[in-house]
């Protein structure tokens, strides 16, 4: 128990750090804009709100300008049994990506940050 309150308190304080030095927005045209949020209507990010490494794909999609979906996989949400049947395992962050008939999950921070700055950057 004391480990949960321990953990969500430091979580929210990387929150409110993030929060005030959150990263400016890249910038593209309007056109290459509703491009770029056109593909992501097939993106949803699975995340927690306070995990650290969801916090830090968060800011990697915000400098990147890219406004995609979010779903809280709390307990309780139906969303984390979403993620556990799509993806195979209960673990943050995910990327979950569809392309025609396939699905991909991507798992690990780091992995999504590349792929997105290597899709969607400049």
């Amino acid at each position: 128990m004391l480990l949960k309150i321990l953990r969500e308190g430091l979580g929210r304080i990387i929150v409110f750090i993030d929060w005030l030095t959150r990263p400016a927005k890249m910038q593209r045209s309007d056109e290459q804009q509703a491009l770029v949020e056109q593909q992501l209507k097939d993106y949803t990010l699975y995340q927690l709100y306070a995990c650290p490494f969801c916090v830090k794909t968060r800011r990697a999609m915000r400098r990147l300008n890219l406004p995609m979906e979010t779903r809280g996989v709390q307990q309780g949400s139906p969303h984390r049994q979403e993620l556990e049947q799509g993806g195979g395992r209960i673990q943050v962050p995910c990327l979950h990506m569809r392309d025609g008939d396939n699905d991909v999950w991507m798992y690990e921070s780091s992995d999504i940050i590349h792929y997105l700055e290597h899709k969607f950057g400049q």
